[in-house]
């Protein structure tokens, strides 16, 4: 797969997990995306499809790095 493929299945999955909010957006914990069991069978580099999709201006979330267990409550939003 190639990475414009893996950041439209990542839209996908974040839009399943995820709450919609006011401004259309929708949001979902970083934790949830990465121990979601169908998210790990999708995504090879969970972390990387994230930067590169944050780069492109479609998600947005604090830091550049989101780690297992330390950034779990970061909310992960979809423009």
């Amino acid at each position: 797969m190639n990475v414009e493929e893996d950041i439209q299945l990542l839209a996908q999955e974040i839009r399943r997990l995820g709450t919609p909010r006011p401004d259309g957006s929708v949001s979902v914990k970083f934790g949830v995306l990465f121990t979601d069991d169908r998210c790990a069978n999708l995504f090879e580099a969970l972390v990387g499809t994230l930067r590169a999709a944050k780069k492109r201006k479609l998600l947005k979330f604090d830091g550049e790095l989101l780690l297992q267990g330390v950034h779990d409550d970061v909310d992960v939003i979809l423009l």
